[in-house]
C-alpha cells in the first residue's frame, strides 16, 4: 500500500469526524461549556446571593458583601485511535472512511458525556437526593420522583428553565409505565406512540445507554440518575476535538486519531437533584 495520502481525503476525513462529533455527546448541551481554555485547569466563577438592605436618608449603603467561588475543572488528555487500510493513495472509500470517522466521534462524545456524569457523581452536596423508595417501595422512576426532584430544585431558587435529567433505558421504561405521563389524557407528549420522553415536569430527558466508558452509576439495580440546571455543571474544553492521520510504517498501516482534551466539574451542587430508582421494578 502506497503511504501517499491526499491532503482532500484527511481533510475530509477531519470534517466528518467534528460533524459527527456534534451529534455524539449526548450530555454536551445540557452543561456550561468553556471553549479554548488554556492550561489544564480551568475555574468557573460561581457568585452568590445577594440581600437587598434598606437605607435610610442620608446614611452611607452597605455593601451586600456577595460571596465569590471557584469551580475547578481539570482537563484530562483523551484519544480514539484506530489502525486502519482503508485509505489508499489512488481511492478512498467514503462509507468506510465515514464509518471510522463516526466511530472516533462518537467514542470521545461518549467520554464527554462520562466525564459529565463522573463530576456530578463526585458532588457532595445536592439541593435533595430522591430515594429509590420515593412513590412506592424500591420503585422505577416515576412522577413522585419527577416532582420530587422539581420541587427541591426550585425550593433552592433554581429556574424553571434549562432543565435537564439524565436517566437510563430502564428508567425510561419506568416512565412509559406511568400512565399519567403516557396518555394523552393527562398530557400531549405521545409517549407510547413514540416510544420515548423527550420533556416532561419541566425537564428535557437525556437518555444513556449502557456504556463500557461507565455511564450512570447503579448498585444491586439501583440507578444514580440526575436532575439537574444547565448552569450546576461546567464543561471546559482545552483542545476540541480534532483528528491526525498518519502512516505508521511497520504496521504498513495508517493510524486514525481523534484527540479531545476537556475536565468537567459540578459548579453549583444545590442545583442538581440525585435521583435514585429501581431498573428491575
Amino acid at each position: 500500500m502506497s503511504k501517499v495520502l491526499s491532503s482532500v481525503a484527511v481533510t475530509e476525513f477531519d470534517s466528518m469526524v467534528k460533524h459527527a462529533y456534534q451529534n455524539a455527546g449526548l450530555l454536551k448541551g445540557a452543561v456550561t461549556v468553556r471553549n479554548n481554555v488554556v492550561g489544564d485547569t480551568y475555574k468557573f466563577r460561581n457568585m452568590g446571593k445577594g440581600l437587598a438592605n434598606q437605607k435610610s436618608t442620608s446614611d452611607l449603603v452597605t455593601p451586600m458583601d456577595i460571596s465569590h467561588g471557584f469551580a475547578t475543572a481539570t482537563l484530562q488528555n483523551w484519544n480514539a485511535p484506530e489502525y486502519t487500510d482503508m485509505f489508499d493513495a489512488a481511492t478512498v472509500n467514503f462509507d468506510e472512511k465515514q464509518e471510522l470517522a463516526s466511530t472516533i466521534a462518537q467514542s470521545l462524545g461518549r467520554r464527554c458525556d462520562q466525564l459529565i456524569v463522573d463530576a456530578m457523581d463526585a458532588e457532595t452536596t445536592y439541593a435533595d437526593t430522591v430515594g429509590k423508595d420515593t412513590g412506592g417501595t424500591a420503585s422505577n422512576l416515576n412522577i413522585e420522583k419527577i416532582v420530587a426532584a422539581q420541587v427541591a430544585l426550585r425550593s433552592k431558587g433554581v429556574p424553571n428553565s434549562n432543565l435537564f435529567a439524565a436517566i437510563e433505558a430502564k428508567g425510561l421504561g419506568g416512565m412509559l409505565n406511568e400512565e399519567k405521563i403516557s396518555s394523552v389524557d393527562y398530557n400531549n407528549v405521545k409517549a407510547l406512540v413514540n416510544g420515548d420522553v423527550d420533556t416532561f415536569g419541566g425537564f428535557k430527558f437525556v437518555i444513556i445507554e449502557d456504556r463500557a466508558e461507565g455511564g450512570l452509576t447503579e448498585a444491586a439495580n439501583v440507578v444514580d440518575s440526575y436532575f439537574f440546571s444547565q448552569d450546576a455543571v461546567g464543561l471546559a474544553i482545552g483542545i476540541d476535538i480534532k483528528t491526525d492521520v498518519d502512516w505508521i510504517a511497520d504496521r504498513t498501516s495508517w493510524l486514525c486519531n481523534g484527540m479531545l482534551k476537556a475536565g468537567a466539574v459540578s459548579r453549583d451542587g444545590l442545583g442538581i437533584v440525585k435521583v435514585q430508582y429501581n431498573k428491575t421494578a
